[in-house]
């Protein structure tokens, strides 16, 4: 694949991201869905007909794509190298091999609509996180994860920073840490977040928790952290966002928009998938320290929830 962006990228930032220096992704749609926040006016539109229908773009040669999107064939080729291919061929090719294996509605999942029966909401919603789930695990590098589970594992202490939805991921990380006996901390406060930020050093572990990956209050702690020697990981949705910037370590969400569900609550699912697989992966590395911290928890919360019940 081709690493020269073009410009239809602002600022031209990829990081360390297998998903666009690796072989095609398993779902081109998800990893489009990803990057448009980063891609110019022009490209943008292009990856919209994409998103909205991926079999007609598969199926239209660069002539037709360019009359019915009403860009340049020039633009074409920028923004399928702008989206990690060699050029339109290879976009065409991945397209088509993505609609080969999944059904138009997977691959767009249907808006929920302000009319919608419940049992459309239920269908629709658990296609869009089933979705979601399976999108993030096909982009989600086993190289990239092992190296963030090595360093919580080296690591002196680990602070996790998000607000909102995502600060909501943080607490969840946090929590589970410390459930195996790391010394773990979410901040979900600006203020706090760079209070411990800059007291970072080497043997630290920060991680940044953001959909978008431009948000400031978590921007602004990863990056004090990592100027302190900390080893910095994100995990976005966006793998191109400013967060990226100051991570060692790059792991993306999936999670579609709709009018019901705001970038951030879509993505929830899948930042959540990814932080049960760091854990899991730290549990394996740490298996005796953590079934006993596991088991130690346990009895603390059970036996308080008895004495409680027994009064």
């Amino acid at each position: 694949m081709a690493n020269n962006l073009g410009s239809d990228v602002r600022g031209g930032h990829l990081s360390s991201l297998n998903e666009l220096d690796g072989p095609t992704p398993a779902n081109p749609v998800a990893t489009v869905r990803a990057i448009l926040p980063s891609l110019t006016p022009a490209a943008q539109a292009i990856a919209r007909y994409i998103l909205d229908d991926p079999a007609m773009v598969a199926r239209s040669t660069i002539t037709e794509f360019s009359a019915v999107s009403g860009t340049s064939e020039a633009t074409i080729v920028r923004t399928a190298r702008a989206l990690g291919f060699a050029g339109y061929s290879q976009l065409r090719f991945a397209l088509a091999a993505a609609v080969a294996r999944n059904t138009p509605e997977r691959l767009v999942p249907g808006d929920l609509a302000p009319d919608d029966p419940l049992t459309d909401v239920i269908a629709k919603v658990t296609r869009a996180e089933s979705q979601a789930l399976a999108d993030t695990a096909d982009g989600l590098s086993p190289e990239v994860l092992g190296s963030v589970v090595d360093a919580a594992v080296k690591s002196r202490r680990i602070d996790v920073y998000g607000v909102g939805a995502s600060g909501l991921i943080a607490l969840d990380m946090a929590q589970k840490l410390m459930r195996i006996g790391l010394s773990s901390h979410s901040y979900t406060d600006a203020h706090l977040a760079l209070t411990s930020a800059a007291l970072a050093k080497a043997g630290d572990l920060a991680v940044g928790v953001s959909c978008t990956g431009e948000t400031p209050d978590v921007i602004e702690p990863l990056s004090l952290a990592r100027k302190g020697g900390a080893t910095t990981v994100a995990i976005t949705n966006n793998p191109r966002s400013a967060l990226t910037e100051h991570a060692d370590h790059v792991l993306v969400s999936a999670g579609r928009e709709t009018a019901f569900r705001p970038g951030a609550l879509a993505s929830r699912i899948s930042q959540l998938l990814i932080v049960d697989c760091i854990f899991v992966g730290i549990a394996q590395r740490t298996f005796e320290n953590a079934d006993t911290a596991l088991r130690a928890t346990r009895e603390a919360l059970d036996g308080y929830l008895g004495r409680r019940r027994g009064r």
